[in-house]
């Protein structure tokens, strides 16, 4: 495809009725009746006022225009007298027109009245102005504590959604929605609510005030709404799928610039600057695309409305002034129908151009419901089971689990691990461990089978029982922002000063963190910025330690330390599996998963997995003795390679 047949495809992402999600957003703000049914009150009270004051002010041009006729005609006579003469020197449109007129000849304007007049007409717009701001007051109120609600729901909802779906959703789309798509719902119901409730009353009360005036008149201004209906909503039906595209595209620009800039230092030491811009060019190119489509299709809607105003002014104004000349309207009427005539269609325009910014916010808001209507986590049992006794043994009884439901992963999978055991799980890259390992904490659920922790199985306990008892180190290690000390003390928060230290001296963190000029209190940010990998890696580790698990989970946890520290850490992580209690029993299992086989030497049991299978089971020296997959994979680290 040419770089212009891109540039006018369709949009990537399918347009929605925006209906259910305008009513989930109505049910959002109706949780807070009493706010909006006076936004409500306030806004039709305003609009009565501000619609009734034309027909207040053309009273006054009725007294102003009458005032000047009646001082040119004779003074002495009645009305009635000034008509028969103007008839008979044969001026009968001249005469009609003063036959409808309230004037006394000779008489000029009453000022007086005229400024009585003026002053209510004054004390309604005023009254109409306060209206309009309490409304707008109490609405801004409603939409914060509305998108407080939705953030904090989202925010919950995040917490509930399986593992599955982050990892099958890029990071940077996720935080697009939670952010950007909030950001501009919230813009968008703070600008469009008022006034277009304001916008539709004004409509209805203006046709109302047309029909006392002039129902011929109303006809002729009401002939340009079809119009301008049939106008918005094709206009619309094409600039829809190009807001979805232009949203689509934000989230996917966010991610792709999350990944770059987390992956900012491998970009440069490989050298694909180049390749990253070329990306971001191409993506900001198709983001740019559909927004201008967006807005400029739907920007086509408010000169198309004004426009047909337009025609509509000069039609209303060409008959009207017809009218005053019959005697059948007198100019005040016909001066403050104009005025309706265009504040008639002031409201339609502004309805045509709220259109893209309303078909803007509600594909933000299709956008987060996406999230708050995605599966969550299989709910924990209402009647859940603890077990007996604290031991941490592991039992897996034929077990079988897949991601994808026709590519079998780990099929008939048994083993056992012992209270205070360490289990080694080593294999090449696809064979299954750290699928076993996030079987362990249910990160995701068995397809059959069962795992038992003490004897109780983990599906009849809750997440939080089975996770309390377990502690994670991953060969990522994660970090927040805050200082050295917080981060250790996140793996037990009500742990005390000499607790978080005696981790860290167990670990090997404190030997550096004390050459650190702040030591403890050492700021870094969530990137671990100050510090480096194996540094990272050892205050995960602490952070661990800290919690006193029951089950210990390494997956690659020293693969960034160096060899000393690796010996110092593994001897570290002996002591704490064989912590004892009271009742002289060992009470940590560790699982470690790890591809460099001197971290694991020393396990109690070593399994072998292939293709999700466990091929192979016993210690260090019982596997090499068999000669087999773990033979050749010790060979393939440890046997120097001969050459020539």
């Amino acid at each position: 495809m040419t770089r212009a047949g891109a540039m006018m495809g369709p949009p990537t992402e399918k347009a929605r009725s925006f209906g259910p999600s305008i009513r989930r957003l109505l049910k959002l703000l109706g949780k807070r009746r009493a706010a909006v049914g006076t936004v409500v009150a306030a806004i039709i009270a305003s609009v009565i006022l501000a619609s009734y004051a034309p027909k207040v002010l053309g009273h006054a041009t009725d007294l102003i225009f009458n005032g000047v006729i009646g001082k040119q005609l004779p003074a002495g006579i009645t009305k009635e007298q000034a008509v028969e003469g103007l008839r008979a020197r044969g001026q009968g449109t001249f005469a009609d027109m003063i036959s409808a007129m309230n004037l006394t000849p000779g008489v000029g304007v009453d000022f007086a009245a005229v400024g009585r007049v003026l002053t209510w007409v004054l004390a309604l717009y005023v009254a109409s102005a306060l209206l309009s701001w309490l409304a707008s007051y109490l609405l801004n109120i409603v939409v914060a504590h509305s998108i407080k609600e939705l953030r904090a729901a989202v925010e919950t909802k995040v917490h509930r959604l399986p593992l599955s779906y982050y990892d099958a959703s890029a990071r940077g789309d996720l935080l697009s929605r939670v952010t950007n798509d909030l950001d501009n719902l919230s813009q968008t119901l703070q600008q469009t609510i008022s006034q277009f409730l304001n916008s539709v009353l004004t409509v209805i009360a203006i046709l109302v005030m047309m029909l006392w005036i002039s129902p011929l008149l109303s006809v002729i201004a009401v002939l340009t709404v079809p119009l301008a209906f049939v106008a918005t909503t094709q206009i619309a039906k094409r600039s829809k799928p190009h807001f979805m595209a232009q949203w689509a595209s934000t989230g996917k620009l966010n991610a792709q610039v999350e990944e770059a800039f987390s992956g900012h230092e491998l970009v440069k030491a490989f050298g694909r600057q180049a390749e990253v811009e070329s990306t971001f060019d191409e993506r900001n190119e198709k983001l740019y695309q559909s927004s201008w489509r967006a807005q400029f299709i739907s920007g086509i809607i408010m000169p198309t409305i004004m426009f047909l105003g337009n025609v509509n002014y000069v039609v209303v104004a060409v008959v009207g002034g017809l009218r005053v000349a019959s005697g059948s309207l007198s100019l005040g009427d016909v001066q403050a129908f104009i005025q309706y005539s265009r504040s008639f269609t002031q409201p339609l325009t502004q309805i045509g151009s709220m259109f893209n910014l309303m078909q803007s916010g509600v594909a933000s808001a299709e956008r987060i419901f996406d999230i708050l209507d995605a599966d969550e986590e299989s709910p924990d049992p209402a009647h859940p089971s603890t077990p007996e006794h604290d031991r941490g043994l592991i039992a897996f009884d034929d077990v079988s689990f897949r991601y994808i439901p026709d590519k079998p992963l780990i099929e008939e999978l048994s083993l056992v691990a012992e209270p205070g055991h360490m289990v080694a799980i080593v294999g090449p890259t696809g064979a299954g461990k750290t699928t076993l390992v996030n079987l362990i904490m249910r990160f995701y659920d068995v397809d059959s089978g069962t795992i038992t922790v003490d004897g109780t199985e983990s599906r009849l306990m809750t997440r939080d029982d089975l996770r309390e008892r377990t502690g994670m180190v991953l060969q990522d290690s994660w970090l927040f922002g805050g200082s050295i000390f917080d981060n250790i003390a996140y793996g037990d928060p009500s742990a005390s000063y000499e607790e978080v230290i005696e981790a860290a001296k167990v670990s090997h963190v404190d030997h550096f963190v004390r050459i650190l000029p702040d030591g403890y209190d050492t700021i870094i940010d969530e990137e671990g910025g100050g510090v480096s990998a194996g540094e990272k890696q050892l205050i995960t580790i602490a952070r661990a330690f800290l919690a006193k698990p029951t089950i210990l989970i390494l997956d690659e946890a020293t693969s960034s330390v160096d060899t000393r520290t690796e010996l110092l850490i593994q001897k570290a992580m002996a002591s704490l599996r064989r912590g004892e209690r009271s009742d002289g029993e060992f009470n940590r299992t560790s699982f470690v998963i790890a591809h460099r086989l001197s971290t694991i030497r020393d396990a109690d049991t070593i399994l072998v997995m292939e293709d999700g299978r466990i091929v192979e089971q016993g210690d260090h020296e019982q596997l090499l003795a068999q000669r087999g997959a773990y033979y050749r994979l010790y060979n393939s680290q440890f046997a120097a390679a001969a050459t020539d």
